[in-house]
């Protein structure tokens, strides 16, 4: 399945969504998915996504490598994301910089840890494990937080940097875990992304969030809402910045129709294009 696309601006892919997302011929679309969701064997969801696969990119976005964890890749796991890989050739593959699993229970959630000389070495070995399994660059996505964790000998953006380089990863950069992050820990979300390593972004990701129900001054990770303002905002200063990088429009609940996921697709796409444009402008 492997074909040559031109990649801008892409949507989280609904199972509610196949037929219009087969149907679509936007410009630059391409589609992302979380690969537990499709390793198996066959079945009407992977001919969907085969099928899909073969008018438009595909992005494998996982959640269950726990790279941050104190234990050695799962090697059934990377041997089923190596067979799915192979068969549909994704443009794009990425993982979270967080653990979620220990001594084989997976949780409900992408955890934290302290960013030490120890959790660097253990971390870059388990990615380049990983790119030398499945035969492929990936990248690392930059995680959202909640409250302070002590204990770090690396500010974040130096951490992923030192990843990047000691393994040759890429970074996906989460602009709305940026500005939650931001929001929750006090820290500057524009001079994040001002520092962040532009030569190593390979992905973009936005997203909406929410305030906790129970303390409105915490914003939570939601995915169900329509990007913010403050995010496109950040989103704009990042591409005049860094260049155009493939972006999603990541939605993981209350599911719009998808024309108006299309809609919000199309919003990233222009900006993806204007900002093409102006890189043009100036190198003539």
């Amino acid at each position: 399945m492997k074909n040559t696309f031109q990649i801008g601006a892409g949507l989280g892919l609904k199972s509610n969504h196949y037929q219009e997302a087969l149907d679509c011929s936007a410009e630059g679309l391409w589609f992302e998915v979380h690969p537990e969701n499709y390793m198996i064997g066959g079945g009407p969801r992977l001919a969907w996504l085969e099928a899909i696969g073969s008018r438009h990119p595909l992005s494998l976005h996982g959640v269950s490598l726990s790279l941050a964890a104190d234990c050695p890749p799962d090697e059934e796991h990377l041997k089923r994301l190596k067979k799915l890989a192979d068969h549909l050739q994704p443009a794009l593959i990425s993982e979270h910089l967080a653990w979620s699993a220990w001594r084989g229970k997976y949780h409900p959630d992408l955890l934290p840890f302290p960013r030490t000389d120890e959790a660097l070495r253990r971390i870059a070995s388990k990615i380049q494990r990983t790119q030398d399994f499945l035969g492929r660059r990936i990248a690392i996505e930059n995680p959202t937080h909640y409250l302070q964790l002590g204990g770090h000998d690396y500010s974040e953006l130096n951490f992923l940097a030192e990843l990047s380089q000691s393994t040759g990863c890429g970074l996906l950069l989460d602009v709305n875990n940026v500005h939650i992050s931001a929001h929750n820990l006090g820290f500057d979300a524009a001079s994040y992304l001002d520092a962040f390593p532009a030569e190593a972004v390979m992905e973009i990701h936005l997203a909406g969030y929410a305030k906790d129900p129970g303390d409105s001054a915490l914003l939570i990770d939601t995915h169900d809402a329509p990007v913010a303002d403050e995010v496109w905002s950040l989103y704009q200063r990042l591409i005049e910045r860094i260049g155009t990088r493939p972006t999603l429009i990541e939605r993981d609940d209350h599911i719009p129709e998808f024309n108006e996921l299309l809609t919000e697709r199309n919003r990233a796409q222009t900006l993806l294009e204007s900002g093409q444009k102006q890189q043009w402008g100036r190198v003539i």
